[in-house]
């Protein structure tokens, strides 16, 4: 059964104006932008932050985006979402810049040598490099 929290929370975030839907809700072009909104409806739903605090996170990084010349065409809009989740989650010391960085970096080594197509497995090796 879900928690009535998560469960308000994703009614929330799915309500949000600028999220792609059909008639079932929210859609996602790829699995990753269905965990991100999933990561920011269980952080709020654990308490991390408001709706409020969530939305102006988002908007900030959606206008530094737009500053930095990004078209809004819709396929950044989870990039967004990340970049948001990262801020918060550094503003309210859950993690540092400098370990959101350690596991970007460990991310991208972790994906370089995955073959297309299969799962993306982090290893301890892939932070030691």
């Amino acid at each position: 059964m879900r928690d009535n929290r998560t469960h308000q929370a994703g009614h929330h975030a799915s309500t949000m104006p600028g999220i792609p839907r059909d008639e079932g809700g929210p859609v996602f072009r790829e699995p990753w932008e269905a965990q991100a909104f999933a990561l920011a409806v269980a952080l709020n739903a654990r308490g991390l932050f408001t709706w409020s605090e969530w939305a102006a996170a988002l908007g900030e990084e959606i206008r530094r985006a737009q500053a930095a010349g990004d078209p809004d065409l819709g396929n950044t809009y989870y990039r967004h979402w990340l970049a948001a989740v990262e801020r918060i989650l550094a503003q309210k010391g859950v993690a540092s810049a400098a370990i959101l960085e350690r596991y970007r970096d460990a991310w991208d080594r972790a994906a370089d040598r995955t073959p297309h197509g299969s799962p993306i497995e982090l290893r301890q090796e892939d932070f030691e490099a």
